[in-house]
């Protein structure tokens, strides 16, 4: 049984394939791996990049996020590749730019390094979930204080 698939690379280079298999396993079953990068200056947004953010496509971020919830994207895992890492928080105006251009649900990545980056996520980055990992692995923070955290700020969390 497949309860959820993520595509980054392989979704790149024949987008028909989340279509295919949002048909074949239902929406709610593909999730789509944006990663990000801004655009060299003068150039302004986010491109794609593919094989862990290494190569450039030269699709841009937000009209990617678009095409693959017409295609039937269920959600869009949304990973800053310029702050994964460096534990300084989200890209908001990224997080917030795909947020707003799709209704399919957002998830937040790259960058937290801190409980209130996690709600700057969902408020200032206006994404559905968030996604976290050197807080938890380096146990700068446990799940359970996340999510008292996010509580105490009003974020309805399971």
């Amino acid at each position: 049984d497949v309860d959820k698939g993520g595509k980054t690379t392989g979704g790149v280079q024949r987008a028909e394939v989340g279509k295919e298999e949002a048909e074949r396993f239902g929406t709610q079953c593909i999730v789509v791996d944006n990663d990000a990068k801004h655009r060299p200056a003068p150039a302004t947004g986010w491109d794609v990049f593919t094989h862990g953010g290494r190569k450039a496509t030269g699709l841009d971020v937000v009209e990617w996020a678009k095409t693959m919830a017409r295609y039937g994207a269920g959600e869009i895992l949304l990973t800053s590749m310029d702050q994964d890492g460096q534990q300084q928080g989200y890209d908001l105006a990224l997080t917030a730019a795909v947020s707003e251009a799709v209704s399919i649900p957002v998830i937040a990545s790259g960058g937290v390094g801190s409980l209130a980056h996690l709600y700057d996520g969902f408020v200032r980055g206006k994404a559905d979930a968030v996604l976290a990992a050197s807080i938890f692995h380096f146990r700068t923070h446990t799940i359970q204080e996340a999510k008292a955290y996010l509580r105490g700020k009003g974020v309805a969390v399971r």
